[in-house]
């Protein structure tokens, strides 16, 4: 019983690790199942005990460096672990099927959140929220969203649904279909961390995006290798020639503003101009710049 509880740990570590290899136990593996397991147990009160909360990071137009929207992204502080970054989180709530409700959770509060930027003076900002490839699955997803729109009472252009590519591991038809139903709705629909998964012309051409982003590892090296820069502009003419808004994210520095300005790029995210902040300090944000500094 012993061998077989190992062996399956070790099963589980070779999931993790991308499957189709191996992994040989090690009691640091079992310590680390151990650790998850209790984490899961807290993440399924987490919502019930009201230790999520979101954080908002502008994103800004390079044209003329204002505010055009914000990226909600989710924190967890447990009462029992104090402050749980995303990285170990979301992997155990996709595991555990509590991912379902929690994003559910975060689309409503992303809407609350964009109707009172809309009562603010703010009605042409757009809130947008990262889609699990697992809340995508569900078959009401799309009827979710209108539900959640109209109960906020925000129009279907205030919101942005972000994907990433490992949603083309699961059923690629469906995956459009739904997207496309959104799309036709008015919400828009952006392909976050772009060049990191399973990027192909097809895919791109077929996907029903209207916003491309640029992960932040490929923006890291424009200003050291003209390499990089050159294969990051490639990325954003060939967005532009499908139609797509380009979004380079992790921008740091005004240098790497200014070659992404001469390359085109249409928007940012980054430190360079904000970190991400809670509701109040967004909205402060907007009151007290217009342009980035």
């Amino acid at each position: 019983n012993e061998v077989l509880q190992k062996a399956d740990i070790a099963m589980y570590a070779a999931k993790d690790g991308g499957r189709n290899c191996w992994r040989i136990y090690d009691p640091s593996l079992q310590q680390d199942a151990y650790e998850s397991m209790v984490l899961t147990n807290s993440l399924r009160r987490a919502l019930e005990h009201q230790e999520f909360s979101l954080q908002f990071q502008p994103e800004i137009r390079l044209s003329d460096r204002r505010i055009i929207g914000f990226e909600a992204l989710l924190r967890w502080n447990s009462a029992e672990h104090g402050p749980v970054p995303p990285g170990k989180f979301v992997p155990l709530a996709e595991k555990s099927g509590t991912i379902a409700a929690i994003g559910e959770w975060v689309l409503r509060e992303a809407c609350r959140f964009s109707r009172r930027l809309h009562d603010a003076g703010c009605p042409g900002l757009h809130v947008a929220v990262n889609l699990s490839p697992r809340q995508l699955s569900a078959n009401n997803f799309p009827e979710v969203v209108r539900e959640i729109l109209v109960e906020t009472g925000i129009e279907p252009g205030q919101i942005a649904i972000e994907v990433t590519e490992n949603i083309l591991i699961e059923p690629m038809e469906d995956s459009i279909r739904k997207l496309t139903e959104l799309r036709e709705l008015g919400v828009e629909v952006a392909l976050d961390d772009f060049g990191t998964g399973y990027s192909s012309l097809t895919y791109l051409r077929r996907l029903p995006v209207s916003i491309l982003k640029i992960d932040k590892s490929f923006i890291d090296g424009i200003l050291d290798d003209p390499k990089q820069a050159e294969y990051v502009g490639f990325i954003i003419d060939l967005a532009h020639a499908l139609n797509l808004r380009v979004v380079a994210e992790g921008v740091e520095v005004n240098a790497q503003i200014d070659k992404l300005r001469e390359l085109d790029c249409d928007a940012i995210q980054g430190f360079v101009f904000s970190r991400a902040v809670s509701e109040p300090a967004a909205l402060r944000l907007l009151q007290d710049w217009t342009e980035v500094p």
